[in-house]
């Protein structure tokens, strides 16, 4: 997690803040800068202990790579997940040949709940007007 920083442009930025700041004020602002950098790494170490402690030992054993959503790739699982349960020989061929019947027919079932009938909705006349609260107005 460099930003893109390499040793020319951290060398140019230090030129523009020497030229900015001043020969007079850069020894102060240095030191303002290490110590921010210094909170900073303490911040990090603090928060790194108090997970440990939290989650245990076990975020030890956490493959953190595995875990990146970057690495996801919808089309990657799909076909794995789809060749996964690839049967092999000419009996897999007959229930592969099933299994493709099946899935077209799920396809075809629609996966959300049947169609309701309309709501009806309530005559509300004046002898049975319609709720009122009078704490919501």
């Amino acid at each position: 997690m460099d930003f893109g920083l390499t040793f020319e442009k951290l060398l140019l930025i230090g030129v523009i803040a020497a030229v900015i700041i001043g020969p007079e004020r850069l020894p102060k602002a240095a030191e303002t800068f290490a110590g921010f950098v210094r909170r900073a790494g303490e911040y990090l170490r603090d928060t790194k202990s108090k997970m440990r402690d939290e989650i245990g030992p076990e975020i030890d054993d956490v493959d953190w790579r595995k875990l990146d959503p970057r690495q996801y790739d919808p089309r990657r699982i799909i076909r794995d997940a789809l060749m996964d349960d690839a049967p092999s020989g000419a009996a897999g061929t007959a229930s592969a040949a099933a299994g493709t019947a099946a899935v077209a027919a799920s396809a075809a079932t629609p996966l959300l709940d049947p169609p309701r009938s309309p709501m009806v909705r309530p005559a509300f006349t004046s002898e049975a007007p319609p709720p009122f609260d009078l704490e919501a107005t």
